[in-house]
């Protein structure tokens, strides 16, 4: 390859514990941190009546709010051949 490729990707990582986004810029990887400055993010969501909540924050008050808070993710690739 002749000089340096100028373009960009995001990358997107879903996974069933934590997620983590990234961007391929100026020829290498760059983790996106979180607004806690964490390079990782638990896979978790909570609603409230207010508000919602994403990775630590939808932990941290998971206990008080276990009904409407939800661990990890599902997988649904199988079921696109049939949509």
């Amino acid at each position: 390859m002749e000089g340096k490729n100028n373009g960009f990707a995001i990358g997107i990582d879903l996974g069933t514990t934590y997620s983590c986004a990234a961007v391929w810029k100026y020829d290498r990887i760059e983790i996106i941190p979180n607004d806690q400055g964490n390079r990782i993010t638990p896979s978790c969501v909570a609603f409230t009546d207010e508000m919602r909540l994403i990775g630590d924050a939808a932990i941290n008050q998971a206990s008080a709010n276990s009904i409407n808070t939800i661990f990890g993710s599902v997988s649904y690739q199988h079921l696109s051949s049939s949509l």
